[in-house]
């Protein structure tokens, strides 16, 4: 059955026999794609070309564009000349983490499983659970595997172990699950002996790694950001709204950059640290204010002692979610053990900002 030309990473095609476009979710058409039945499911066909669409994908699902648009269809597809005998990968239809591992494969005849999750990377979909042992086996037998290949094996990614348990998808699918390398680009050593070495086990979260993630995190906390500032210039006055700015970006771009750096082991009091830092001259600044009374120095001072801190340290437990760093316990103990004291100091600074404000509405200040 053929379709319409499309790109690489993504192919959407009817069981009927029709033509039709392929996803939408792709402007460019480079590459051919075809799709044949397989028992009771669909090959799709796909390549390891990464394609100038594709690139302009992963830019825009940095910056979180359309969040829910970066997805590629589940199913199965077929990537080179596979046969009987080649291996399957498990991915998740999230477009990054698809389109990494097909790039990675390159000159190797396999088949990849795409599972739904939701437009989520592996990782964070094994922590949700959409990368899990019940979508695995709902794929494989959707997809009618034990049709296509004549082993019974499918490649997982290290990454997803935490939401596919091996003896649940061998009971429920006939398939021994095989956990692969951390990183994609290992596979194609990895598939020589399919044993793993120290360093393809090995979690790393290096510079680069941690400063691709801040567009996300600084476009969440941008509007917030924006409003605040935009108050904060007409109250206490444009020191104050570059204060709030100041402690955002110290938690959105600093943090991430600094995070092995900064003492302590948990994110929020890594956080407090460096907001801390960052409130220094603008504690000075409201601290030393001329012309104003005593008690104005000392609640500007306090305010950005206060609210800073608690913004960046805020800011530094979100960023939990974005790396392996971290795990689901050790997140919640951290939920409950510093957002508490975030709350409070937030709340107290926000009161001496408003006494601030409101002292210089009626021109005591």
């Amino acid at each position: 059955m053929e379709t319409k030309k499309q790109s690489g990473s993504c192919c959407s095609c009817s069981p009927t026999p029709q033509d039709q476009p392929c996803c939408g979710t792709r402007a460019a058409e480079e590459a051919p794609c075809t799709c044949a039945t397989a028992g009771p499911g669909i090959i799709r066909t796909t390549d390891s070309t990464i394609t100038f669409a594709n690139r302009l994908d992963h830019f825009l699902a940095r910056w979180s564009w359309k969040r829910e648009a970066h997805r590629v269809e589940p199913g199965l597809y077929r990537l080179g000349s596979p046969t009987a005998d080649s291996p399957v990968f498990a991915s998740a239809n999230y477009t990054l983490s698809f389109d990494a591992l097909r790039s990675a494969l390159a000159g190797i005849d396999a088949w990849i499983l795409v599972l739904d999750t939701k437009g989520i990377n592996v990782w964070c979909a094994a922590g949700k659970g959409t990368f899990g042992s019940a979508e695995l086996v709902k794929r494989i037998k959707a997809a009618g595997l034990d049709t296509v290949v004549s082993h019974r094996k499918i490649v997982v990614p290290q990454l997803g172990a935490p939401g596919v348990s091996w003896p649940e998808v061998l009971r429920k699918s006939g398939f021994m699950v095989e956990y692969g390398p951390v990183r994609a680009r290992d596979l194609p050593e990895y598939l020589k002996t399919h044993t793993a070495t120290p360093a393809m086990r090995r979690v790393e979260f290096p510079l680069m790694d941690r400063l691709v993630l801040t567009p996300v995190e600084f476009v969440h906390a941008a509007l917030p950001t924006a409003i605040a500032a935009a108050v904060l210039w007409f109250l206490p006055g444009p020191v104050a709204a570059l204060a709030i700015i100041a402690a955002v970006l110290a938690g959105t771009i600093l943090f991430p950059a600094l995070l092995p750096f900064i003492p302590t082991r948990d994110f929020s009091s890594k956080g407090l640290i460096l907001g801390a830092i960052v409130a220094i001259p603008f504690v000075y600044a409201f601290g030393t204010a001329p012309g104003v009374p005593v008690w104005a120095n000392a609640a500007g001072a306090a305010a950005a002692l206060l609210v800073m801190p608690a913004i960046t340290a805020y800011l530094a437990l979100n960023f939990t979610g974005s790396t392996t760093f971290t795990s689901r316990t050790g997140v919640k103990k951290e939920i409950f053990r510093y957002v508490p004291a975030i709350a409070v100091m937030a709340a107290a600074g926000t009161l001496a900002v408003l006494a601030l404000g409101i002292g210089k509405i009626l021109g005591a200040i």
